[in-house]
């Protein structure tokens, strides 16, 4: 094994102190707003007794990232890191206090939401460019590994600690909790980043520089290969997840196995990036990336067999572990962004993952609607392993653009 070629450490990714500022923000801010949605969703519900009021008030924020990355993207290299970062998490914070303290039309709430909502893959996009900038080789992907599982974690507590906030407090007391998450969060990069550097020079107005750049983005071949081989498995994955209350009850497993189901992939998903990030070598890694997303999907193609509810589990952990495929994907996806725009690459990777996750369910849905979830959920794990591909073509084929 050559230098370059060992995997790195936990240690030697939190020796950095950036990045370990970020990861403590990124925790708060993902717990706090997870929290948020759970108790706006709550707090609609409750005031119109509407369900698809609900569920807008819980999608709320999904779809304008699309929005946001598009238009908006530029930003993430043109103004100061720290100053970005901190408004960020201080405007969502904000955003949380006032759905707590100001009794608002539900338009009025989830417009707040939709538009907050517009900014965020800025900030996310300028998050992912300051840990790049920061962490090197290995060290890079293990960062991005490690800021995954958190992340995962943090949504699973915010949903965990929504509930109990929620039915203890009440909803308008727990949006109040989910401000002081985003608050910290601000306060923690206040501090703990360096000074902001300069930011790279504008080219234009920052919505036409914005559009311009995503365009060329998605029209670079390595890049838009990159990007659809990340965003697509996801998506499906989502749609398939989406489907598996409504899967449980028709394969009348007991009450809260839809829960337990749901759960499954994310302990998967978590021990897929802890095993393959620590202990795996980046050439490995890089050669079997294809081979994680077969894994990923082949296990759903099997949840249409009369299967006990713990195989069905184990099946779904199984396929969960195949998320590690990113893993493969990041050194490569890095050496690609072109100058002056990390940034930006990074914010629409963010958009398109929260767009195709939102779009994934509803199609899916539909599907299900049509014939039944367990045929739409194997159908979602056969369009997983078709993307399988996309993963491995440069390996096949060489970095042609």
């Amino acid at each position: 094994m050559t230098v370059t070629d060992r995997p790195a450490t936990y240690r030697e990714v939190f020796a950095e102190p950036t990045f370990r500022a970020l990861f403590v923000a990124r925790t708060l801010a993902i717990g706090g707003h997870s929290l948020q949605i759970f108790a706006l969703s709550v707090l609609v519900y409750a005031g119109t007794g509407s369900p698809l009021l609900s569920a807008l008030a819980f999608g709320a924020g999904f779809l304008p990232q699309f929005v946001g990355g598009m238009l908006l993207g530029s930003l993430t290299d043109r103004l100061r890191p720290r100053r970005l970062i901190t408004t960020g998490f201080g405007v969502e914070a904000a955003l949380a206090a006032v759905l707590g303290l100001v009794v608002l039309p539900v338009p009025a709430s989830l417009g707040l939401v939709a538009v907050v909502a517009c900014f965020v893959p800025v900030f996310n996009g300028s998050a992912a460019r300051v840990i790049a900038e920061r962490l090197t080789g290995d060290a890079y992907v293990l960062g991005r590994s490690v800021t995954s599982m958190s992340s995962s974690a943090a949504q699973l507590a915010g949903l965990a600690g929504g509930g109990v906030a929620v039915a203890a407090l009440g909803p308008r007391p727990a949006l109040l909790i989910a401000a002081g998450c985003q608050l910290a969060a601000a306060l923690v990069v206040r501090i703990g980043l360096p000074l902001d550097r300069p930011p790279v020079g504008g080219r234009g107005g920052a919505v036409r520089d914005s559009w311009t750049g995503a365009v060329s983005l998605l029209r670079d071949r390595t890049i838009g290969r990159l990007l659809f081989a990340q965003w697509l498995p996801s998506a499906f994955v989502a749609g398939a997840e989406a489907l598996l209350v409504a899967y449980s009850a028709r394969r009348g497993f007991p009450a809260g196995a839809g829960a337990v189901l749901m759960g499954a992939s994310a302990v998967g998903m978590f021990v897929g990036n802890f095993v393959v990030g620590r202990f795996v070598r980046p050439s490995l890694r890089e050669r079997y990336a294809a081979a994680f997303v077969v894994l990923l999907g082949a296990p759903l193609i099997l949840l249409p067999l009369s299967l006990p509810l713990g195989v069905v589990a184990g099946l779904l952990v199984l396929g969960g572990t195949g998320f590690a495929y990113g893993l493969g994907l990041q050194r490569e996806f890095l050496q690609a962004a072109p100058d002056g725009r990390t940034g930006q690459l990074f914010a629409l990777l963010s958009t398109g993952l929260m767009a195709l996750q939102g779009v994934g369910p509803l199609v899916l849905g539909v599907l299900a609607e049509f014939t039944s979830p367990s045929l739409a959920i194997a159908v979602a794990g056969a369009a997983t392993v078709l993307v399988a591909p996309l993963v491995r073509r440069r390996r096949d084929a060489g970095a042609t653009r």
